[in-house]
């Protein structure tokens, strides 16, 4: 499929490599000459420092990177915002801002919170309702971890998206070993003859790397990214 003007990336859990995909795929579509726009609806955990924007930017180099609410607490954004005590933004007032971002720039990237069906908003919203309000400009990149289990928790959450009529750009396997073992290489075989494209394996401890090398090598981890 070609690639969407609006990329949602989501993970299969937390902590699968959500933000490190969003910069190597920033990266990616900025080297082959495009305009990127990151966008994160709801951003918690700032009382230790946690920016998902400033870190895609440190990585991936300068370019526009907003949240629509920065929460305190590492938590979920619901009860994020009810030990803040405020109120977070409907998810129409997210998806308005991302038509302005897509309206300047050739791609944004829409970076969740976990999973694709943890809640942005107090009315139950979610990444997939957020999907469904963007329309056929919108598609979703998946996180997942090439570990143990991670078959099963990357099923659902396509099969989520397909009860929705989601459209799926692919799944990206975060964390790839240097020497991947029998299951990570089982796993990343399985997934390559599923019918949602897999667009590669983002390399372990990449953030790790200084931003030069990051950039450098951004775009090979993700060899399967349609043009």
């Amino acid at each position: 499929m070609k690639l969407p003007r609006i990329i949602l990336v989501t993970g299969t859990d937390t902590g699968v490599g959500k933000t490190i995909t969003t910069a190597a795929l920033a990266t990616a579509l900025q080297q082959r000459g495009c305009s990127v726009a990151v966008y994160k609806p709801c951003q918690s955990g700032n009382v230790d420092g946690d920016s998902d924007c400033a870190e895609v930017v440190r990585l991936a180099g300068p370019l526009t990177a907003e949240a629509g609410i920065v929460l305190e607490q590492p938590l979920a954004p619901v009860p994020a915002a009810a030990c803040d005590e405020v109120v977070l933004p409907q998810l129409a007032s997210h998806a308005q801002r991302i038509r302005a971002l897509a309206n300047t720039h050739d791609h944004v990237l829409v970076e969740g919170a976990g999973g694709v069906l943890v809640e942005l908003d107090h009315d139950g919203g979610t990444l997939a309702d957020l999907g469904s309000l963007l329309g056929d400009s919108a598609g979703f990149a998946v996180v997942a971890r090439p570990s143990l289990g991670t078959l099963n928790h990357t099923a659902l959450t396509l099969e989520a998206l397909d009860r929705r009529g989601l459209p799926v750009v692919g799944v990206v396997l975060g964390s790839w070993p240097a020497v991947p073992g029998a299951v990570e290489r089982s796993n990343r075989a399985t997934i390559s003859g599923w019918p949602v494209p897999l667009l590669g394996a983002i390399r372990h401890e990449a953030a790790a790397l200084a931003p030069e090398a990051f950039r450098e090598q951004a775009a090979s981890w993700l060899e399967g990214v349609p043009a």
